[in-house]
Parts: structure tokens; sequence; C-alpha cells
């Protein structure tokens, strides 16, 4: 998939599912249960012990279905990995310009965490397709507002507290899309296996989002 694809990708989803602590056991029920929900881009944090495991098993269970990628990517070296096990787009809670290389060299979206103006322009410069402003709770929409004020060329995904009762502030601000992680993979409803539960929390974020745009 194209850098393109991947964005128009995670666009119409409008919500990156950030899988913290994902586990064998229970990846794929979980995406499919998020996916069920119409949340279509799924993140595996790269501090997640068999990431890149659980990165190509999604990849294979799942297909043309989900836009897979890997959270957390913080050198060059554990991005390679994690596009060598499938992983369509990555992304960062910091910028760091070896990630934003090795994932323009293999045509992966990359998606860097960055706070200020300076940090958006250095990484959109170094060739990130879209920020991620991080962590977003605590400057809030507006903050994201600001941002696209002079940047509006930059894509923004905030995340980092993003829950269904602020998601549409941040769209409303300008954001692409956003990351949601506790908000919507809740580790207790995993261990319980509730994931009809996961699909409703996933439903309700979609409709948030599109009720914004």
């Amino acid at each position: 998939m194209s850098t393109s694809d991947a964005f128009a990708a995670m666009r119409e989803s409008g919500i990156v599912a950030v899988m913290r602590g994902a586990e064998p056991e229970t990846v794929v029920d979980t995406a499919e249960a998020l996916v069920a929900g119409g949340v279509t881009a799924l993140e595996v944090t790269a501090d997640t012990a068999g990431a890149t495991e659980m990165i190509a098993t999604l990849s294979e269970e799942l297909g043309d279905d989900v836009l897979v990628g890997a959270g957390t990517v913080l050198d060059s070296e554990t991005a390679r990995a994690a596009i060598a096990a499938g992983a369509e787009f990555v992304v960062s809670p910091s910028f760091d310009a070896g990630v934003v290389e090795t994932c323009n060299r293999y045509g992966v979206l990359c998606a860097p965490g960055v706070m200020t103006p300076t940090e958006a322009v250095e990484a959109y410069e170094a060739g990130a397709d879209m920020v991620k402003v991080f962590p977003a709770k605590t400057v809030g929409p507006s903050h994201v507002a600001a941002l696209k004020g002079p940047l509006g060329h930059i894509d923004i995904m905030p995340t980092g507290g993003v829950s269904p009762d602020n998601a549409a502030d941040y769209i409303e601000a300008g954001a692409t899309c956003v990351g949601a992680g506790s908000a919507l993979v809740d580790r207790e409803l995993v261990d319980a296996g509730d994931f009809d539960a996961i699909t409703e929390r996933a439903e309700t974020f979609r409709t948030v989002i599109e009720d914004a745009r």
C-alpha cells in the first residue's frame, strides 16, 4: 500500500486504535471487534512484547480490511523491524529523523510526535506524512487549532487523552484523525473477553468523528 493510500485509509477510519499492551491470545479478537465498529486503523505499540509478531499476524489475518501499523517507535532499527513485519504506518511519541528517513525509504507513512510549531515544521520538512500532537491532553484542541493556523498544510493526529467526549473538538480544530488508546481499547474489557463492548466503543467514536466532519 502506498503512503497516499495509507493516508486515505487512516483519514477514512478517523481513529487510530492504539493497542498498547496487546497480547497474542487476544489481539485478533480485539482487532476484529474494532473493525466491526468501524475503526480500521490499528496501531500495535513497539514497546509491547511480541509487537512485530502481532503486526505480522494482524496483517495476515485481517488483510485488506485493516491498516496495521506500529506505534511508540523511537529509532530507525525498530521502524525497520516493524516495516519488515508488515507495518503500513509508523507512529512515534517524538521526532527522530532516522525513523522518518527509514519510513520514506520503504514508502511507509510516518507520523512523528511533536508539540510545537518548530517541531512540526522540522518533522514535515524531514518527510513526515503527518504529525502526532502528543500528549494532546496537556494542550487540548485549542493547541491543534493554533498550529493549523499557520501550518494548515500539515496534517495533525492528536493522541493522548482523546475520548468520545473531546474527539469532535479535535476534528473541528482541524485534526485529520485522532489516536485513541484506553478510551477505546480498554484492557479490562479485553481481559474479560467483552469484545462486543469494544465494538460499541468503536461505533461511538466513529459516530462522533463523522458528526464532527
